[in-house]
């Protein structure tokens, strides 16, 4: 973007011989100013987050608790970039200590604000990795904050109604997760007006929380097959990214554009219109403008994923292999990233969707030696991923690679076994699906097993 460790120091006043003594605590190029990172690369957010542990850990340093609480914020930004497990640990370390400070402090206000941030943090770690237990601890972290006044009360009930929303998806019910975007409505409002006095931090406070609320709304209408909820959430999505400025705030307008553009894509799946898909993918084309790898690694990966997901529809929609080849290499591009932490939950749906598009390609071309590189795709993400750990996403591998097997079958008109070992991994995935009460994802495995039986029957 920019020669930024310069142009900073220039916006803030700050020369080498000076920065050390201009505030003392702070030797970063934000000076403490969190809304400030979104225009940190990756490496000078690193560079970043290490003068924050320096500034929290002078001998002298006043409100250490405060530096504390800085250090866990920057660290939490690079794990969220980066998908460091290593920057998320180190993060909550800091919102630990700072937290005992404030209670020792009797600083109720202060300790509301890191309880918090340790909600974000669990949240952030169940995202990345997939480990639900850490929604219940970020829940637990919330008892605290949310009898605090004012923005962090706001911003602790906008976290639980997230939380409840989530275990509302995890359920399969869809009535508690609508009810939960209900519950955004009080605490929205409370952090519009904390946005309108204190500007800066608490208007991307804001922007974060409608965007959980968008994404809660967009899987709700994708599960119901709703189009008042799709388009709910492609007008929330285009106000949210209008009141940002992706030259100041380029990761979070990135990721609701992102958001309206997977809104498209989905009205017009559900309407039938590739014109509206078409649309999409335009949307998803431009949130990828304001980012790079360098700048920040997972946003770059996810986008490429959704603009893959975006072409994938393009493809069903208009039969055209070519989409499904510019799917692939979408795929790819974020494989760069996520392979180099290969606990990333994102880089199993990647996997999944790029064999996908893989077998696709081979169904339109009648090519072979496609169907075999999705179908050894498939076989290492399953080896990789057990069941145990994520069973609702190996069932969906397994499910997929029953439809590998299928195509071969089709492609090739001889069955060489290949059917069969369909069936049992679709059975599998039945009884994966069934006992987590995902009922659309059921009703697809049985659809599949009586594809299969239509077929040995001829």
């Amino acid at each position: 973007m920019f020669e930024f460790g310069r142009d900073l120091k220039r916006l803030f006043g700050v020369d080498a011989g000076s920065e050390s003594r201009a505030t003392g605590h702070r030797e970063g190029l934000t000076g403490g100013d969190t809304s400030l990172l979104e225009l940190l690369d990756i490496r000078l957010l690193t560079n970043e987050a290490r003068s924050a542990d320096v500034a929290a850990g002078r001998i002298g340093t006043r409100d250490r608790g405060a530096r504390l609480l800085e250090a866990a914020v920057t660290w939490r930004e690079l794990a969220r970039r980066s998908g460091d497990a290593a920057a998320l640990r180190k993060a909550a370390s800091h919102a630990e200590a700072a937290g005992k400070i404030f209670e020792s402090e009797r600083r109720l206000e202060a300790l509301a604000t890191t309880r918090c941030e340790q909600a974000v943090l669990a949240i952030l770690g169940a995202d990345l990795f997939g480990d639900e237990g850490l929604n219940a601890a970020a829940g637990a972290a919330l008892t605290l904050a949310r009898t605090a006044p004012g923005q962090r009360c706001g911003l602790a009930m906008a976290l639980v109604a997230g939380l409840d929303g989530r275990a509302g998806l995890a359920e399969n019910n869809l009535d508690r997760a609508l009810a939960a975007v209900q519950a955004y409505d009080a605490p929205l409002r409370a952090l519009a007006a904390a946005k309108r006095l204190k500007g800066g931090s608490a208007r991307l406070l804001l922007a974060d929380q409608r965007a959980a609320r968008i994404e809660l709304i967009l899987t709700c209408g994708a599960r119901l097959k709703d189009r008042a909820l799709t388009q709910l959430a492609i007008t929330e999505a285009t106000a949210a990214a209008s009141a940002l400025d992706p030259d100041f705030e380029p990761l979070t307008w990135s990721r609701l554009e992102g958001l309206r553009g997977a809104a498209l894509v989905q009205l017009g799946e559900l309407d039938g219109e590739l014109a509206q898909i078409a649309d999409g993918v335009a949307a998803l084309t431009a949130a990828l403008e304001p980012l790079s790898m360098e700048h920040s690694p997972m946003d770059w990966a996810r986008a490429q994923a959704a603009l893959g997901q975006g072409l994938q529809s393009v493809g069903e929609a208009t039969t055209s292999e070519r989409a499904f080849e510019q799917a692939v290499n979408c795929y790819d591009r974020a494989t760069q990233v996520l392979k180099v932490q290969p606990a990333l939950a994102l880089r199993a749906i990647v996997a999944n969707n790029r064999a996908l598009s893989l077998a696709r390609c081979a169904e339109l071309t009648a090519d072979l030696a496609v169907l075999d590189a999705a179908e050894l795709a498939f076989k290492t993400e399953l080896s990789a991923q057990p069941g145990t750990r994520d069973p609702a996403s190996w069932a969906v591998a397994q499910m997929n690679l029953a439809r590998l097997y299928e195509a071969r079958v089709e492609i090739t008109g001889r069955d060489d076994g290949r059917l069969d070992r369909a069936a049992v991994a679709l059975a599998c995935a039945f009884d994966v699906f069934s006992e987590l009460g995902l009922r659309s994802l059921t009703d697809l495995a049985a659809q599949g097993l009586q594809r299969l039986k239509a077929a040995h029957a001829h």
